[in-house]
């Protein structure tokens, strides 16, 4: 009697612990790859501000229209928006 309790155990309990188990590791698995999305979209979005931020101080300087020292709060802005929008992706 005790080999049929465990052959029944073996044949319907044993797979599906394991399809539980294959379940949980998924999921973590699946909100670690969101994870590296957002982080990837996050660096792209910081590296496009911070040319963004190159470019609009370059021109400003070549437009002569500026100050030096408006020119660089106006790049100063730029980057900082940048690092909310990486913010807005990440959280």
């Amino acid at each position: 009697m005790n080999t049929v309790g465990i052959g029944n155990w073996i044949r319907y309990v044993a797979p599906a612990a394991a399809a539980a188990t294959l379940v949980l590791v998924s999921g973590t698995a699946l909100a670690a790859t969101e994870q590296s999305q957002q982080r990837q979209q996050g660096r792209a979005t910081n590296q496009a501000a911070k040319h963004e931020a190159r470019s609009t101080k370059q021109d400003c300087r070549a437009d002569n229209q500026k100050s030096n020292a408006q020119c660089r709060q106006d790049k100063r802005d730029t980057k900082q928006e940048g690092r909310q929008d990486k913010r807005d992706i990440k959280y």
